[in-house]
């Protein structure tokens, strides 16, 4: 056996299984490591025959044995293997059980379960002795990430001690949780609208819904279905009343979630032209790293289609046994298997929505090769790939997404005229030229996406080079597969219209910038009828991002993002593709679907209206500590509200900062915000841990289309910087839209 193969590999005992099933709430460590992981941590279980890994040392150990541990976010996947079959059989049974718990169970059952306080209570008793001195209390309240008075916590501790053993057991730590937890900020909304203090009548409730959360038409049968779910006394229930227990359930359901149920599931029209919709595009699909020593892998295609991901990129080249091969041409990159990333797409294409995916072909092939890549997508992909125009759509038009769902569609070079292809050689060229030759990225003055300009010597090619060679001719049997999604050169917007029905241009993000700039109306007409697809500059050699949401505003459909990569331009993706079902297409605002229209993202006219935002950042929730480090240490949170869309729109505010009190930080600050366009804004909220010395640092965030925003008191549920939730970490605000009365008077 060749050790170094098993360099990234972890062999684990069976009794860490044991270990994991009996303790499911606790971290689990890996043999020899500090790595550690808890069931909350994990999304899936996969057999050993769908590890890259693992199938790469199949000669040298039964795959049966092996099996994969799939993270939330971008954690690395965890390869294992057991000692037996058996063995290997159980972990995987007791792992999805596990799973499946964990993920039926919403927030406030969490905070319920006995064995969520129990690791709390665990981690607080030092001696381990199953009772908490005072002495121990305090050392969990740093834990909990909250300093506070030590008069106060010793009158907790002594309330909670009913049985005057100066120590806190069982259901005894319960009512001193209880007692910690308590929400002043709430109890206050409810005795406002309460007459007795004690409960909400229907007709209370009704009147908070309908003045507070803004439910005008429905509040009555809102009311009744509210109550029903969230109040946990059967007596409440029958009398149509709320208790406190029960209004602060509701406020922290998916009801009374800053997100509008209303838009999680399928909700727009999906009917209309491919071309009228924005599609979840990624770039370089294929990496888990940077563009130039970064792993290829099939996992890149698998977490960006289970994300909701409808166009997923494609780089193909020789492969020195005629296999052609997916890679980063010209750098360090590591080469995986065309046909392996074909079957890959196959199996979990629809396994999250069944709307097209679009396969961006990137060929850089000999001709027999071309006919291999050909062959397998044929063979692979069966009836799911569309390999013949539709009888019921015009010629002259797109196919809907709900005309094609279940299908896959090739996007890539079709055989034409001979000075067309001339033209696309010509353009792949100036790409060229821009990616290696190192233009420079305009600095965006409303992002904090990093850009790193410096390219690595790898990179540094000579351009002459590639035009001295002779350009492959398009193999027949793969042009014959690209059916409705030729790729087509862009010379000018006028050009495009003449020339195409509809076509599919690429521009780097410089070059699109420049457009917007220059000609903003015209992208936006060019959009209604043709395809654009923006991808990152050639510099960014770290896989960093853009901000996507400049190219939305002049209708660009497929705005490709390195889904690798965390930070500001994937939240900005994740968050606007949470609605209409996360199924990847997001139905345009109607200016950007006439041909006729007037928009010009960097000069709005009428009809749009200025609407005043107001968001009342109040409190947050058990914030967690950046890095869960230093035992001591207290975040001092601040939150940002950052709002995204036509550059005049941009903006962000922030509020202070509270000092040592990441547990129940207070804030109570109103932010406002002027939307000129708010069909295309974006809310992103970031918590923050104040740091005077340097850069603050990211706790968590949430993001949203302005569009899909509820307003009235609700709670924001935070994700880590992969998207991951942070429950029951939370941020409580109260939000409010109305028009701007002065403009209006003006």
């Amino acid at each position: 056996m060749k050790k170094r193969k098993f360099s990234n590999l972890k062999l684990v005992a069976a009794s860490q299984v044991l270990l994991l099933l009996a303790a499911a709430p606790c971290p689990v460590t890996y043999k020899n490591s500090s790595d550690t992981f808890s069931i909350s941590d994990v999304e899936t279980v996969r057999m050993g025959y769908d590890s890259e890994l693992l199938r790469s040392l199949a000669e040298e150990l039964p795959l049966e044995q092996g099996f994969t541990i799939v993270f939330h976010g971008r954690r690395p996947n965890l390869d294992l293997v057991a000692n037996s079959v058996e063995e290997a059989q159980n972990w995987i049974r007791g792992l999805q059980l596990l799973v499946e718990l964990v993920t039926s169970m919403d927030q406030q059952e969490r905070l319920d379960q006995a064995g969520w306080l129990s690791d709390w209570f665990q981690r607080g008793d030092k001696n381990q002795d199953g009772r908490m001195s005072f002495a121990e209390v305090q050392r969990l309240l740093h834990l909990m990430n909250v300093e506070m008075d030590q008069d106060y916590a010793l009158q907790l501790f002594k309330a909670a001690d009913v049985s005057q053993s100066e120590t806190l057991e069982g259901e005894e730590f319960v009512q001193f949780y209880k007692a910690l937890t308590k929400r002043k900020e709430v109890q206050e909304l409810f005795e406002n609208f309460s007459s007795d203090g004690q409960k909400l009548t229907l007709l209370e409730f009704v009147d908070f819904l309908r003045e507070e959360q803004k439910e005008q038409d429905c509040a009555l049968d809102l009311a009744l279905k509210f109550i029903d779910r969230y109040e946990p006394s059967d007596s409440g229930k029958r009398r149509h009343v709320l208790s406190m227990d029960g209004f602060l359930s509701y406020l922290c359901s998916k009801d009374g979630n800053i997100f509008n149920p209303a838009c999680l599931p399928i909700y727009q029209d999906m009917t209309q032209p491919m071309n009228h919709y924005f599609i979840n595009s990624s770039h370089n699909t294929y990496l888990l790293g940077d563009q130039l020593r970064g792993q290829s892998s099939v996992e890149g295609y698998i977490r960006a289609l289970k994300r909701g991901c409808r166009c997923v990129e494609v780089d193909i080249w020789d492969g020195p046994t005629g296999e052609p091969l997916v890679y980063h041409g010209h750098t360090l990159t590591s080469r995986i298997l065309f046909k392996d990333v074909v079957t890959t797409v196959a199996q979990y294409a629809f396994q999250t929505t069944d709307y097209p995916v679009i396969m961006s072909l990137e060929n850089h092939c000999s001709w027999d090769q071309q006919r291999t890549v050909a062959q397998h997508l044929t063979e692979i992909l069966g009836e799911l790939l569309l390999n013949t125009a539709l009888d019921d759509v015009p010629l002259n038009q797109l196919p809907s997404p709900e005309r094609l769902r279940g299908k896959i569609l090739i996007k890539g070079k079709k055989l034409t005229t001979n000075e067309e292809e001339e033209d696309e050689e010509e353009e792949d060229l100036h790409s060229e030229l821009e990616r290696r030759q190192g233009t420079e990225l305009e600095p965006d003055p409303y992002s904090e996406i990093e850009t790193h300009s410096v390219p690595a010597p790898e990179l540094q090619l000579q351009v002459k080079d590639k035009m001295k060679k002779a350009k492959a001719i398009l193999c027949p049997a793969l042009s014959s597969l690209v059916i409705y999604l030729k790729s087509v050169s862009f010379k000018s917007f006028t050009h495009s219209t003449q020339h195409y029905y509809y076509g599919i241009a690429s521009f780097s993000e410089n070059k699109a910038k420049h457009l917007i700039k220059e000609a903003g109306n015209d992208f936006v007409h060019h959009n209604t009828s043709q395809l654009s697809r923006i991808y990152p500059g050639g510099l960014r050699t770290d896989s960093s991002n853009f901000n996507p949401q400049e190219f939305w505003n002049v209708g660009c459909q497929m705005v490709a993002l390195n889904m690798q990569t965390a930070g500001l331009g994937m939240d900005i993706c994740d968050g606007f593709f949470r609605q209409n079902g996360s199924c990847g297409y997001v139905l345009k605002p109607k200016f950007l679907r006439d041909p006729q229209s007037s928009f010009h993202p960097e000069r709005p006219i009428q009809p749009f209206r200025t609407k005043i935002l107001l968001i009342q950042v109040i409190s947050g929730q058990q914030l967690p500590k950046v890095g869960n480090t230093k035992e001591r240490s207290i975040v001092d949170p601040l939150v940002k509200v950052e709002l995204f869309g036509i550059r005049e729109d941009t903006t962000r505010q922030e509020t202070n900062y509270v000092e040592n009190n990441g547990f129940n930080p207070y804030w109570g600050e109103t932010l406002c915000f002027h939307v000129r366009v708010p069909e295309l804004a974006v809310l992103r909220f970031v918590v923050k841990d104040y740091d005077w010395r340097s850069r603050n640092d990211f706790i968590g965030q949430f993001t949203l289309p302005l569009s899909c925003m509820q307003q009235g008191y609700r709670h924001i549920h935070l994700l880590s910087r992969d998207g991951i939730s942070l429950q029951p970490a939370s941020i409580f605000v109260y939000t409010c839209i109305r028009d701007d009365l002065q403009e209006e008077d003006s």
